[in-house]
């Protein structure tokens, strides 16, 4: 592949771009404001501006890697499109009973998530598959015309269908789909056995409602973007970040918007894999901050978790339950509406209190001038002298320090009768903790101990604020790559195109049919690699990986278990059985001595990742130090004198000490007093606190 490859990330606040040229490994970077009312067109005004400063043609650019929270942002403020669902008589209201639990037992007043499509959009039709998928009832043809005419008459645009077991055949909804293409060619329609073909019925309704919900939203939204980039001159294909954080084409994105959902967070997860990979450093917490959220992900001996289901939209984000699950791969990712235009706000208790509403691009926070004028974690970081206001995305936008003040000292520090520092490094202070303990929930809910972990920071907030996390973490270092302002664009050029598949077979590990198993992993084998031809990869170097959802009999949540290579037979079982045994004392730390099944059996394709050799170049020498102003330091209680170094001239091995502000176009780091700042061999800046930095010295 030559020319140039793009990844573009849209996030609450920022849309990033990163050009590479290939072969050198050149790169151009550019963020510009996000457009909430038509993302398209931030992604066209932000990328005219990137070719036009770095004198690239559009016909240049020979792949575009696509990553958006368009799917997510729908589902949690119900701008989706109406859809109806279509079910098995007797098994309308799934949707609605749930798992039949209250996410949290002593709340009187517990809110439960609003069902997506309301009751009367949810009809039954008499149809009904065994769970062996034969028929015991044929589909009633006149009930589900009547059904599908009731629907289009009450204006739905997209109709979600759920057979009960249809997991194991769906015949059944596959003639409901060919029904509703003759008869309503406009309505779009998503089957659960294309979707989401695993056994749960909740979990696969509440996949296959969602993926009918953005369908109709995504398929104009990527439809119009392709558009778009061909009227510019743009010769090649869309592609998407999926949310486990591998690729695929638009017209599969387009199908299944639900495998899209956390496509931005997971790019930054890819790279701190790949991060992990070429520096050695194995062991990390993936910490990506932006404008409207910050985002953690454990990265384990090199590896991200990477979950069968997750929940979106959850009324409280600590809560199991209080959201929808999805039934998708996902990289394991904590959230927390904590980012740069998260709002400060005093609760009726006379707390501060940090987001999750956030100011997003429009109008922004204070002091970007666009008519905000509630004080932000920007504004505030700010007026603690953190950022340069004349060097904001690297002197493209001017920031209003004078705005920022009078935000913070009207709606937060007069109120709570404190000086407008304090206010300041109050709002700073708070996100840090709100941040630091989402995250530590997050590592103890794997069983990892966060203060073994070194924290990798990008995000264009992110490396402001990683500093105080870490040392709320008692992380070893903090590690700021460069161009982390920019990192999960950056990571949707080191993901590979990949096809992910999943099929329902139950049983227990000691009474496998193995040539049916055999047929269902080659079936999924076959059908990966024929997706794979069709994007233009390199067919010879593609990796097979296939795992089982595995559980003790009677259990009722499993756990992913991978599975050798090559032709599966009788003489596996035990060494699948220990496989489970060792994946789950791994996880919780004992096991026992009990009958093991197996539900879902999952392949994936994929081709080789592209290499990343030349993207984490050291900087080159010069002269570093460009000045100094007043930073604020909770060590001196006040403002203490601070050399800020230009990051660009920061050569491989420079050693510095605390404290210290780094700047770059995209991000700026700052380092607290008696703290060890270096330079690896990659570029990265390596920031040791006091402690860690005192025994380096000794």
């Amino acid at each position: 592949m030559g020319g140039y490859r793009l990844g573009v990330d849209i996030g609450g606040t920022f849309t990033d771009f990163v050009l590479e040229e290939v072969g050198t490994g050149r790169l151009h970077l550019a963020k510009t404001l996000t457009t909430p009312g038509d993302p398209s067109d931030a992604v066209m005004a932000g990328l005219a501006e990137l070719l036009a400063r770095s004198g690239v043609a559009a016909a240049a650019i020979s792949q575009i890697v696509h990553g958006t929270t368009l799917g997510t942002n729908a589902v949690i403020e119900r701008t989706g499109a109406r859809t109806g669902l279509l079910t098995t008589e007797g098994f309308r209201d799934v949707l609605a009973i749930g798992r039949e639990a209250r996410y949290d037992y002593y709340d009187l007043q517990l809110e439960l998530p609003q069902t997506l499509v309301p009751r009367p959009l949810r009809l039954g039709v008499a149809e009904r598959m065994d769970r062996d998928g034969k028929v015991v009832a044929a589909l009633d043809r006149e009930q589900l015309a009547a059904a599908v005419a009731a629907l289009r008459q009450a204006g739905v645009a997209s109709i979600a269908i759920c057979y009960l077991h249809a997991h194991k055949n769906g015949a059944h909804e596959a003639e409901t789909a060919a029904h509703i293409a003759a008869v309503a060619p406009e309505i779009y329609v998503s089957l659960s056995s294309q979707v989401a073909p695993e056994i749960r019925e909740y979990e696969r309704t509440s996949t296959t409602v969602i993926n009918a919900y953005l369908q109709p939203l995504m398929d104009r939204y990527l439809a119009r973007l392709a558009a778009r980039l061909a009227a510019m001159g743009v010769g090649c294909d869309l592609q998407l970040m999926l949310s486990s954080g591998l690729l695929t084409t638009s017209e599969q994105a387009r199908r299944f918007p639900t495998r899209l959902i956390e496509s931005g967070p997971a790019g930054g997860v890819k790279l701190a894999e790949r991060f992990a990979a070429l520096t050695g450093r194995r062991d990390l917490i993936a910490f990506d901050m932006g404008g409207t959220t910050a985002k953690a992900a454990l990265i384990h001996h090199g590896e991200a978790a990477v979950a069968r289901e997750f929940e979106v939209a959850r009324l409280d984000r600590f809560k199991r339950g209080s959201g929808f699950p999805v039934r998708v791969p996902c990289v394991e990712i904590e959230e927390i509406g904590t980012g740069g235009g998260s709002l400060a706000w005093i609760d009726g208790l006379g707390q501060l209190q940090v987001g999750p509403r956030s100011a997003g691009a429009v109008p922004g926070p204070a002091c970007y001038g666009r008519g905000g004028t509630r004080p932000t974690v920007t504004d505030a970081d700010l007026v603690l002298g953190y950022l340069d206001p004349g060097y904001f995305l690297g002197g493209e936008m001017t920031l209003d320090v004078a705005a920022a003040r009078r935000a913070i000292e009207e709606h937060v520090a007069a109120p709570l009768g404190l000086t407008l520092a304090q206010a300041a490094w109050g709002i700073h202070r708070v996100a840090n903790e709100d941040m630091a303990n989402a995250f530590r929930i997050h590592a103890m809910e794997h069983g990892r101990d966060p203060s073994r972990y070194a924290l990798l920071s990008f995000g264009g907030a992110g490396p402001v604020h990683a500093y105080g996390v870490a040392r709320i973490l008692r992380s070893p270092a903090v590690l700021a790559p460069s161009r982390a302002g920019v990192a999960s664009a950056l990571g949707f050029l080191v993901a590979p195109v990949a096809s992910e598949a999943v099929r329902a077979y139950v049983t227990r590990l000691d009474r496998i049919d193995w040539q049916h198993l055999h047929g269902l992993l080659a079936e999924m084998e076959a059908s990966g690699r024929r997706f794979l031809a069709t994007t233009g990869v390199d067919c010879g170097d593609l990796t097979v990986s296939r795992s089982a959802d595995m559980q003790y009999v009677g259990q009722m949540h499993d756990i992913a278990v991978a599975l050798p290579p090559g032709p599966l037979t009788e003489a596996d079982a035990p060494a699948l059985k220990q496989a489970f045994f060792d994946r789950y004392r791994d996880l919780f730390h004992r096991t026992a001595e009990l009958k093991v099944e197996a539900l879902n059996w999952r392949v994936t394709v994929s081709a080789a990742a592209p290499p990343l050799d030349l993207l984490l170049r050291p900087a080159s020498a010069g002269e570093a130090l460009k000045g100094e102003r007043l930073a604020w330091f909770p060590e001196a209680d006040g403002f203490l004198p601070t050399p800020v170094f230009d990051r660009y001239a920061l050569a491989a091995g420079t050693v510095l000490a605390g404290p210290a502000i780094v700047e770059e176009r995209e991000s700026t780091l700052v380092v607290g007093p008696g703290a060890r700042l270096s330079v690896d061999a990659f570029g990265t800046l390596v920031v040791e606190p006091p402690a860690v930095a005192a025994q380096e010295a000794a």
